[in-house]
């Protein structure tokens, strides 16, 4: 997989071929520095595997002193599973960018050679809505994750100082080149300096999520606090929320900046004070209750009392189309383990008990037996609360016309109409969840393969019904649902993924957890 800085550069060297032409030259600089300002784009590569090592015997460098040494060198080609093709491409073109887009798409046309130029390679561009495709390929995605992915180069335009353009750098560059032998000596040309580095992982890798542990201690620290696992998880999250609120005030009392960041990481407000609700377009945190998985005398697990909770950096994304993710945003390792700090031997509060402490936080190792059990890699995930449906499942009233003519007395429906209006049902049941599988920062590829299971009844021995657990007033209006996820890849192989992991309305708060069970 070429990155797109290596892309830049083989494009730049292939339009400066025929820049002797000054009108042609004008052209295509304005929309070279246009082009390098763009957002990293995704990446479709072929699937690949290293191939057998070879030997070779090579001159030294330094054979003009030697000419009878010749060193042995290994390479291993790289083979191709599917077509050599690499696509580069960009979703957020403006009408008003197509003039430029389209001068790019013909520079594209004029490479040759891409990275060190050993193989021969043909560019082109292409002006269309249709997402690429090829068979035997892998889709990339930018991403600021730091666990998953690897470091690419990218352009960067900074119209405020052309020192920071990589097509000032690159032009400035080949001008050095050609005064690198001189009569006085040598003058070496300076690397490449004006570059962006951005993360990239796989669309089937899913984002590594930091998250910090605690335990819930009654307030002499003597045993745990339980809380009741159906009703108690909304409880302990809005302690949570409250407890790191107030000591993110409290610690930036004299930086109003800093205060305001900490704020919308943990209450999700991106407004003023007094103005009406509008949502943070950063990273947020979320704070999951973490019912005990044990083992009462059997092998399988039950679901026990609240005993712990985790601070998690949930992943979602801003998007630019209804399929496409524009950009899928984590918070830091380094903010989380800030609201970590601000939360360790904090006294949780009550609302109804104002004046009483109700529960002591302590910190305790991300590898405890039972928060292992919420974060180790697994393909098959059931939940442990139920999924809010980010948005309605049943917009045609399917379920009013199931019913009608029970309720009044009359037959009831055909099988083949009422088997239709369940298949309705259920297939909007299934376009919503996933939507939440993208809306919580996983890529199209792990929506689409996922198998997915779902009914109101718990797939954990100890969990309530769906509709009992206790949710925000705003998400009342939602479906809940009991699921059941086997992630896979494009080729139908069990997918596992680490946790934790958390989807649908109300997950900042702990709805919608899930927690790794066998595969079926």
């Amino acid at each position: 997989m070429g990155c797109f800085g290596t892309l830049f550069q083989a494009i730049v060297a292939g339009a400066a071929s025929r820049w002797h032409d000054q009108t042609i030259r004008n052209r295509e600089t304005g929309a070279l520095e246009w082009f390098e300002g763009l957002e990293p784009p995704y990446i479709e590569a072929p699937l690949s595997h290293p191939g057998k090592p070879l030997l070779k015997y090579v001159p030294e460098n330094l054979s003009d002193v030697a000419p009878e040494k010749r060193g042995a060198k290994f390479s291993r080609p790289t083979l191709f599973a599917g077509e050599p093709v690499v696509v580069y491409y960009w979703n957020d073109i403006k009408p008003a960018d197509e003039e430029n887009a389209k001068t790019i798409a013909e520079c594209s046309r004029h490479c040759r050679a891409i990275g060190w130029g050993i193989d021969m390679v043909i560019g082109n561009g292409i002006m269309t809505d249709v997402e690429p495709c090829y068979p035997r390929a892998e889709r990339w995605l930018p991403t600021i994750d730091v666990e998953t992915c690897v470091y690419l180069r990218v352009p960067q335009h900074d119209g405020s100082s052309n020192h920071r353009c990589t097509l000032k750098n690159l032009q400035d560059r080949f001008s050095s080149s050609l005064k690198r032998i001189d009569p006085d000596g040598r003058n070496p040309v300076e690397p490449l300096t004006a570059f962006r580095v951005v993360g990239y992982r796989r669309a089937t890798d899913p984002p590594g999520l930091p998250f910090a542990a605690f335990s819930l201690l009654t307030p002499n620290a003597e045993t745990y606090r339980s809380f009741d696992q159906v009703r108690g998880g909304m409880k302990v999250a809005a302690m949570m929320r409250h407890a790191a609120s107030q000591k993110a005030i409290e610690t930036t009392l004299d930086c109003t900046e800093e205060k305001e960041k900490l704020q919308q990481l943990v209450l999700g407000h991106g407004e003023a004070p007094g103005e009406s609700h509008q949502p943070v377009e950063g990273a947020r945190v979320a704070f999951l209750p973490l019912p005990s998985l044990e083992s009462r005398g059997g092998k399988s697990r039950v679901l026990g009392s609240i005993r712990r909770v985790l601070v998690a950096g949930l992943t979602r994304y801003q998007k630019s189309s209804d399929k496409v993710p524009e950009k899928v945003i984590v918070c830091s390792a380094q903010e989380l383990q800030q609201i970590a700090r601000l939360l360790a031997g904090q006294n949780l509060i009550d609302e109804k008990k104002p004046n009483e402490s109700d529960t002591l936080l302590a910190r305790i190792p991300n590898s405890e037996k039972m928060v292992r059990q919420y974060v180790e890699p697994s393909a098959t995930w059931a939940t442990v609360t139920p999924v809010v449906l980010p948005g309605y499942d049943d917009q045609r009233k399917y379920r009013r016309r199931l019913f009608a003519k029970e309720d009044q007395g009359e037959s009831q429906l055909k099988s083949e109409e009422k088997e239709q209006l369940l298949g309705k049902l259920d297939a909007r049941t299934e376009l919503l969840l996933r939507k939440a599988i993208r809306q919580a920062g996983y890529s199209e590829e792990m929506a689409q393969n996922a198998k997915l299971d779902w009914r109101g009844s718990g797939f954990w021995p100890g969990t309530d019904l769906a509709s009992r657990y206790a949710v925000p007033e705003k998400l009342r209006r939602f479906r809940r649902l009991h699921v059941r996820i086997t992630w896979k890849d494009d080729q139908g192989k069990p997918l596992p993924i680490p946790g934790p992991l958390c989807l649908g309305g109300g997950r900042f708060v702990g709805l919608g957890l899930f927690a790794p069970m066998p595969s079926v």
